[in-house]
């Protein structure tokens, strides 16, 4: 993700300072519980307490040498401690400051990308409740289907935040987990004991049975939470880019004052912002794909899947919490066009209502084949030569014979068509508080 779009929060969570800081955190722990049990010196540990810091350029500078991350973070930091050093990192091996490390950046990036969703939800919200008895056409395969209304397809979406709130907070609670058990996961220089102290202290969980590093399974399915609520964004912006067409015109993105919107055509109003989320959801599955690819690892470990998670993990938190955000504000200050709706509904002639009539029909004894037989016929007419449907039907004596003009006007009544979304918006935000 580019430095200028990442917001500070998460830049400072996968910074090179808010790593290190975190490595301290997990050495100082793992001091603070050895010196509990009496394992080592408590007077070491209120030395190390008290002295213990980093310089990002120092650490660089050794590591030119020893070619070695963690090395080259404990030689940093021994220098500034003095003799007691030598009992920080005792008895653990690199991967335990690793990944427990990169636990408290998971769970704190996790926290941020929540608040992220939490935004993200409360905007669909609100703007369904706005807009939730303006009526609109629904569309399937692109054709218009039956009357539904604006409010309710942004309940969906406001649905669908939820899960991937639930999602992101399992998966971030699955991920955020720590190990200190050596080498290859046998506690052979220190007791579990130390390892479930320590996590707790540190607010993670811990990794029951681990090799020299924590599961990545537990990662993919992190950052494939993350993929997945990526891709809703997606849904909802590629939804509004089709309802920001010029010949629809149902939505649009705010337009500021001064804005343009091409170097050769001053007419234009681009949803390009829309068009972001959709490209970066594009980039947040590739993660999940290396995410995948890292779970399997030779023997007890390799470092095959280090390198590719330097950049997954940065880019996939900063990825996602910036097209929340964007997206969230882009909803917010949407444009809606209700007038347009109304027309796009009205535009095909009453064609949105042949289901309702194909009802009624089959109601009044016709079998389905035959009433549906009558109710295209008209509506294909209607299609091909224009006119009004409601005309049509009511000059046919086949359907007049069954209906009278009071239940055909009702069949064509939005009132009947949308008289249960209400109670589907209180079902919804009645589970949505529930669940919360």
């Amino acid at each position: 993700m580019i430095d200028r779009y990442t917001r500070p929060e998460m830049k400072e969570i996968w910074s090179d300072d808010g790593k290190y800081r975190r490595w301290l955190d997990v050495e100082i722990a793992v001091c603070e519980e050895q010196a509990n049990r009496g394992l080592i010196p408590r007077e070491a540990v209120e030395q190390i307490r008290e002295r213990a810091s980093f310089d990002v350029a120092r650490i660089d500078e050794i590591e030119q040498t020893v070619r070695h991350d963690v090395i080259s973070f404990l030689t940093a930091v021994g220098e500034t401690i003095g003799e007691a050093s030598r009992w920080v990192h005792f008895g653990m091996t690199s991967s335990d400051v690793i990944d427990t490390g990169m636990a408290l950046q998971i769970r704190d990036s996790g926290r941020v990308l929540l608040e992220g969703i939490d935004r993200m939800c409360a905007v669909l919200r609100a703007r369904a409740i706005e807009f939730r008895d303006t009526p609109c056409v629904g569309r399937t395969h692109g054709i218009h289907a039956e009357p539904m209304t604006f409010g309710l397809k942004l309940l969906v979406f406001y649905a669908e935040m939820c899960r991937n709130r639930e999602r992101v907070r399992t998966a971030l609670a699955d991920a955020a987990v720590g190990k200190i058990s050596g080498a290859v996961g046998t506690f052979a220089h220190l007791p579990p004991e130390i390892e479930e102290a320590v996590c707790a202290r540190l607010e993670i969980g811990f990794e029951h049975a681990a090799t020299q590093i924590v599961q990545r399974d537990r990662h993919a399915a992190f950052i494939s939470a993350l993929a997945l609520t990526a891709s809703s964004l997606e849904k909802f912006s590629i939804e509004f880019r089709h309802l920001a067409r010029t010949e629809v015109r149902e939505v649009e993105e705010e337009f500021g004052k001064g804005q343009k919107g091409s170097s050769a055509m001053p007419h234009k109003r681009n949803p390009w912002r829309f068009e972001n989320v959709t490209g970066l959801a594009r980039v947040m599955r590739g993660y999940a794909l290396a995410a995948l690819e890292n779970e399997a690892l030779w023997h007890e470990r390799d470092i095959s899947n280090s390198s590719a998670e330097r950049m997954i993990f940065p880019d996939a938190t900063a990825t996602l919490d910036f097209m929340l955000h964007r997206l969230a504000g882009l909803v917010e200050t949407m444009v809606v066009n209700p007038e347009r709706m109304r027309a796009n509904l009205d535009l095909t002639r009453g064609l949105a209502f042949s289901g309702t009539l194909l009802l009624e029909l089959t109601e009044k004894g016709l079998s389905r084949e035959d009433a549906y037989a009558l109710i295209q016929r008209h509506a294909m007419d209607t299609w091909d030569k224009g006119g009004d449907y409601r005309d049509r039907l009511l000059a046919d004596p086949a359907i007049t014979d069954k209906l009278s003009k009071d239940e055909i006007d009702r069949a064509f009544s939005l009132e009947q068509s949308l008289r249960h979304v209400p109670q589907i918006f209180d079902r919804t935000l009645r589970y949505a508080d529930e669940s919360k």
